[in-house]
């Protein structure tokens, strides 16, 4: 399908097309234009270009793949579900969407199982509903979609903060001070792809908010409150400020720590306002049993 838009009004053409079209995500048209479906003066645009009042914008809008991922029949923790939106307490190892090296055995096979077609269809074949992501080996909360309209409100809440994702975890070291925030952006990794760091090079500002709930000898049970949502945030920040995850062998030690299997980090509540019926919805889960072993024998070894 082939849609024309007018343009009105000054700014940058991606805006430009999401505010005029709200169906459509603002990542699906920057995608749009990445593959060249928008031309202006008869040639494709990229999304930094900025048209003036009178051109006119012809977007070809790709007709929706058929869904190739599978529903599997993986058991969920369900913490809230209605018509909008399914909020799920996502064990430690299990991986959100499928990726290369994980076609399938993710969240996104269980929930395709559990919810059928009532998904949102924003973020395409592959990552149906999903709002945000959380690693493979963080346990926690994460919230879906259910439909097009909740997925552009919780997207929309996700970009001004009013989405809230508070995490705990414990990190190797003792901190000295009670809060603090740490605002460092951060990008990939230059020389190893598959980490991110602190860096100003090809970043995007990152801002965590923290606080120490208990000490141990030389360990902090922290939480941590994300202002933004960069890949591996936490664990990315706290590793900058001399405090790396336990059990993060990533941006920590690089061997495992024994009786360990995984890192320390739990997304333990989720606030947000809901998309239909407008009012504040609280969210809390439980400690993984690893975590509260892990605190367990702190606790004991620190008397």
């Amino acid at each position: 399908m082939t849609a024309t838009l007018t343009v009105s009004e000054a700014g940058r053409v991606d805006a430009l097309i999401a505010r005029a079209m709200p169906e459509l995500s603002r990542a699906f048209v920057q995608k749009l234009l990445e593959d060249g479906r928008v031309t202006c003066r008869g040639k494709p645009v990229k999304k930094s270009f900025r048209p003036e009042p009178g051109d006119v914008l012809l977007i070809d809008i790709p007709e929706p793949e058929a869904l190739e991922v599978t529903a599997e029949d993986i058991p969920l923790d369900v913490v809230f579900e209605d018509r909008d939106v399914i909020v799920v307490n996502k064990p430690k190892g299990l991986v959100v969407h499928p990726a290369p090296g994980h076609p399938d055995g993710t969240l996104v096979n269980a929930l395709i199982a559990h919810c059928g077609d009532e998904l949102s269809g924003i973020n395409g074949v592959l990552r149906p509903g999903i709002v945000h992501r959380i690693d493979k080996d963080t346990s926690g909360l994460i919230i879906a979609a259910k439909n097009d309209a909740a997925h552009k409100c919780l997207a929309a809440q996700l970009a001004d903060h009013t989405l809230s994702r508070t995490y705990e975890c414990i990190v190797v070291g003792t901190l000295r001070d009670d809060a603090g925030t740490v605002n460092a952006p951060i990008g990939r990794h230059p020389t190893d792809r598959k980490k991110m760091c602190v860096t100003e090079k090809n970043s995007k500002p990152a801002v965590t908010h923290w606080r120490v709930l208990e000490r141990f000898d030389g360990f902090t049970l922290v939480e941590c409150r994300l202002e933004t949502g960069r890949t591996h945030q936490i664990r990315v920040h706290m590793a900058y400020i001399g405090h790396p995850i336990l059990g993060d062998t990533v941006y920590g030690a690089k061997k495992p720590v024994p009786g360990l299997e995984g890192q320390c980090l739990h997304a333990k509540k989720l606030r947000f306002i809901h998309p239909t019926t407008k009012e504040s919805v609280e969210l809390e889960c439980p400690m993984p049993a690893y975590f509260e072993k892990t605190l367990e024998k702190l606790r004991k070894k620190n008397g």
